[in-house]
């Protein structure tokens, strides 16, 4: 016997309910499906803004974090065309406008859904803390542009800031042991606190600055020189000191400067270079030299004359005109103690010296840990070659040529007579680019600690809360659609024709 309209009409609208409550029942399996997918990679951006030139870093790192540490991994470096940002005094908009390329190079990388959730910050080195020293002002307008330039870019823009020394010195620290597994280490499927580790430190040579960064066996008896942080769940405290002028630029410049002996009186002043080759002549104006904050000018001085360099490829004299740049007396007969009256505990473990130290070391192939007479010797050597045979046997890098022979006496002053590193401790030096393909310095080691900030709970504590409200309603709905067509069904079933 068929079924009667009352009975089809209530069996389509039990129909409809079961197929809306499904319907809904798969759009909240959707959503948690997507609540529970695993963590988004997230993104940061990093700009070193040195003294000599910039360079962008994107670091990423899984959301969920390690002990309220990211784990971050170096996804893209960019070289920036142009000099250090405290080169654009006169026109302050081009510094911003020199980050663009590379800003597009790292948009590029990210996926433009992450572009807003990205922090950006750019750290200014030693050459912008030399510009703040002689002209705050022209130092402001710098930072302004580029802000601006980062401000209206389509990121977190965490800002652009100074970066103080010790910051750079215990930065570089952090990257150094971070990337050598010195920090956290990932083992039978987790990531661990090493058991046995060897904390190394950083010797950081820029072009206006150089610093020194170690755990020294002792206590440190100087607090201004003293960093501490957590980092996975451990804390550190580590002696770091920075110092200004004594980057390989600024240094090659006071050099200079001190060896002119200038004459007054007369248009031209003979400078004989004991740190240039044999046979390199050049006529430089003055006037550059007095530019820099790290060197003293009397008023006395004629800035108009011109300087006649000539090489004379000794390396005896090269030592001591060096030896002049320092202020050794102060630390006179003092274990702990560096140079400029500085305090430093003796320099313990091993240690990794990267940027120049790194870079002019390469050049002079004595990446290779050797010993210190044959480094010693090799630098010699090199300073008493005579010009035209430098020239020949490294065609196409004449820019810094004449400059090899000062920075590698240079290094071999600070790390021996400075830092007071000695023919026993020497072989605990290593000099890298690179650990673990990822660049050695200090944006690393900040995007760690930046990554200790941002709360890894935050974006799932908002999803989690998004969506049981909006299960709730989901709930609400189909409970509300089944009651009514129920309602409908019943009052259809009970009435009469």
């Amino acid at each position: 016997m068929g079924r009667s309209w009352k009975e089809r009409v209530f069996i389509a609208l039990l129909g409809i309910a079961a197929a809306s409550g499904l319907t809904m029942l798969i759009l909240i399996l959707v959503k948690a499906t997507d609540v529970f997918l695993p963590a988004d990679t997230k993104f940061g951006i990093v700009f070193d803004a040195g003294s000599s030139h910039t360079s962008l870093f994107v670091y990423q790192w899984p959301a969920n974090k390690e002990k309220d540490t990211g784990v971050v991994s170096q996804a893209l470096t960019c070289q920036i065309e142009g000099p250090g940002i405290a080169s654009y005094t006169s026109d302050p908009t081009q510094a911003g406008e020199s980050l663009k390329s590379c800003l597009e190079e790292a948009l590029a990388l990210i996926p433009q859904t992450q572009h807003q959730e990205t922090p950006t910050f750019l750290g200014a080195t030693a050459g912008m803390r030399l510009l703040s020293r002689k002209n705050s002002s022209q130092a402001r307008d710098i930072l302004a542009a580029v802000s601006q330039t980062l401000s209206n870019s389509p990121v977190d823009f965490w800002g652009a800031k100074i970066l103080a020394g010790q910051d750079e010195g215990a930065f570089g620290w952090i990257t150094i042991n971070y990337v050598l597994g010195m920090l956290l280490k990932y083992s039978s499927g987790q990531w661990i606190l090493p058991e046995e580790r060897t904390l190394v430190g950083a010797l950081d040579l820029g072009g206006a600055s150089t610093q020194i960064s170690f755990v020294p066996q002792g206590p440190i008896l100087d607090q201004s020189t003293q960093a501490t942080f957590r980092l996975y769940g451990a804390n550190y405290s580590i002696y770091t000191h920075s110092y200004l002028c004594f980057g390989r630029d600024q240094v090659l410049i006071r050099l200079l400067a001190e060896l002119a002996q200038v004459r007054l009186n007369s248009s031209v002043a003979l400078v004989r270079h004991p740190c240039y080759h044999s046979g390199y002549q050049a006529t430089l104006p003055l006037a550059p030299l007095h530019e820099s904050p790290c060197v003293h000018t009397t008023d006395s001085l004629n800035l108009t004359q011109n300087l006649t360099v000539e090489g004379i490829g000794n390396p005896g004299e090269c030592v001591a005109a060096l030896r002049s740049l320092f202020n050794f007396s102060s630390c006179k007969d003092q274990e702990d103690c560096a140079f400029n009256g500085v305090y430093q505990p003796p320099v313990h473990g091993q240690f990794y010296a990267f940027s120049n130290f790194y870079y002019t070391f390469d050049f002079l192939n004595l990446t290779s840990r050797q010993p210190l007479h044959i480094v010693n010797d090799t630098v010699w050597k090199f300073c008493q070659k005579p010009w035209k045979l430098v020239e020949a046997s490294y065609p196409g890098q004449e820019r810094w040529l004449r400059d090899y022979c000062a920075s590698g006496m240079y290094i071999l002053v600070l790390l021996l007579e400075g830092y007071k590193f000695s023919e026993e401790t020497w072989p605990s030096i290593q000099f890298q680019k690179q650990a673990g393909g990822v660049d050695i310095g200090w944006t690393l080691g900040y995007m760690l600690n930046l990554t200790g900030m941002i709360p890894a709970e935050a974006l799932t504590q908002w999803r989690a809360q998004s969506y049981s409200i909006w299960m709730a309603g989901v709930v609400f709905a189909v409970l509300t659609l089944v009651a009514i067509l129920a309602a409908a069904a019943v009052q259809l079933f009970w009435t009469q024709d």
